[in-house]
């Protein structure tokens, strides 16, 4: 079961990403995030340690399964995302937010549910 490690936010283009415990996403992304190709930039553990992307949630999955996510939706907190493609030029995936909510460290993720 994959959960949410770490959470980060980049307010400003220039400046490291600031690490919370618990952010409110909404259709744009997460609150305080600078606007961004997508609205959510999901990232395996792995990457994250080694490749350094500008992720906005940190999760403990392996690269494959995280990219086998592309096209399913996902809820994690309360928040649900639909995972759109992968990242392109850096690790993990983007996804679009189709319900709002929060996301908390710790929270599992669950694939193919859906609010709606």
């Amino acid at each position: 079961m994959a959960r949410v490690s770490s959470i980060l936010i980049y307010p400003d283009r220039e400046q490291p990403g600031q690490t919370l415990e618990t952010s409110y996403v909404s259709r744009e992304g997460l609150d305080g995030d600078r606007r961004k190709k997508s609205p959510v930039h999901l990232v395996a553990v792995g990457d994250y340690i080694d490749l350094h992307p500008r992720a906005n949630l940190i999760v403990d999955i392996e690269s494959e399964a995280l990219h086998a996510l592309v096209g399913r939706r996902l809820r994690i907190g309360s928040v649900e995302l639909d995972v759109t493609s992968l990242a392109g030029d850096c690790a993990g995936v983007y996804a679009g937010v189709p319900v709002p909510g929060d996301v908390s460290v710790g929270d599992e993720v669950l694939v193919g549910v859906s609010s709606e």
